[in-house]
């Protein structure tokens, strides 16, 4: 059985078919987050440790960690950046890492410093990536999340993504990578501008887990992407994927709705023995609940007895 096993210095997660579904949470990642990028240039990494808790807190089992800032200022060098960034978010969590960048020599910098054995993203079907990333990816015995695009681009025939994955895992053991260091994103398209997206990519998730044994995973968003209501089709789209086989998605944690659909996808998958983690969830989900109601009770008897004191005072 396919596992990928992902850590930090405490903590090990593991992604594979007969595991719960793994989360990892996108937010540290300030491509599209203008305000978030200036922060990390100016020196302030607030928002990067809001983030590293609240996801953490909602449910990711690792922490995408982006440091791309250069749409804000082009002259920030990102290797140390992002070096920086991923001691910060060690230090604050104990959730394992996923080094996230196209800069070959920041992926290198943060590797250097990452405690345990971090997931690295990405490498592509492209012949210079594949000669640049792989050594990487040996060099520190770490698993990696492998694109299936190349040279061409990004194709819309399915059966083009799947040979462009299978390369990369022939290209990986040419280097003694084996396929369960492999996690393949068999790219999602916008089902608004492809109707038959989501039946594609789970054919190909199949296809995947079937043929080349590996671990899958996706930037779950992206199947609605220019839909309204996304959240209700990354929900639903969500659990249907987790049927097909996908493994692990690069998704917000901190969205009830979708964090939900894989908690009772997990439950009927049989991932989620005895329903515990789901029944744990649960309660404690209703407790909080409970607490704030009674929070929000008493503070309105204590204004209630406050303005009776009150009223008697004037009277008085």
């Amino acid at each position: 059985m396919t596992r990928t096993i992902v850590s930090s210095a405490t903590k090990t997660v593991v992604i594979g078919f007969d595991e719960p579904f793994c989360v990892i949470g996108e937010r540290i990642n300030p491509t599209g987050r203008k305000k978030l990028a200036a922060e990390m240039v100016a020196g302030d990494f607030s928002t990067v440790e809001q983030d590293a808790r609240d996801q953490t807190e909602g449910g990711a089992s690792i922490l995408d960690v982006n440091a791309g800032v250069t749409a804000v200022d082009p002259n920030t060098s990102e290797p140390p950046l992002l070096a920086k960034t991923v001691e910060l978010v060690q230090s604050l969590v104990a959730t394992p890492i996923c080094i996230d960048s196209s800069v070959p020599a920041a992926l290198e910098a943060a590797l250097e410093v990452c405690r345990g054995r971090p997931l690295i993203n990405s490498v592509t079907g492209e012949e210079e990536r594949l000669e640049t990333i792989l050594p990487l990816v040996k060099k520190y015995d770490v698993p990696v999340v492998a694109i299936s695009n190349d040279e061409t681009g990004i194709s819309e025939d399915p059966d083009v993504r799947f040979a462009v994955a299978r390369r990369i895992v022939e290209r990986a053991a040419d280097y003694g990578i084996k396929p369960e260091d492999i996690v393949v994103d068999p790219l999602v398209m916008p089902i608004g501008a492809m109707g038959s997206a989501g039946q594609q990519v789970f054919r190909l998730v199949r296809r995947l887990r079937e043929e080349l044994k590996v671990n899958t995973t996706c930037g779950a968003s992206n199947i609605s992407f220019g839909l309204p209501n996304r959240h209700g089709v990354n929900a639903a789209f969500l659990p249907m994927a987790i049927a097909s086989g996908m493994t692990s998605a690069i998704m917000n944690p901190c969205r009830p709705q979708e964090m939900d659909a894989v908690r009772a996808a997990n439950v009927l998958m049989g991932t989620d023995a005895n329903c515990a983690a789901w029944i744990r969830h649960t309660r404690g989900a209703a407790g909080l609940v409970e607490v704030g109601e009674t929070a929000a009770n008493q503070s309105r008897e204590n204004g209630r007895r406050r303005g009776g004191r009150e009223a008697r005072r004037r009277a008085g």
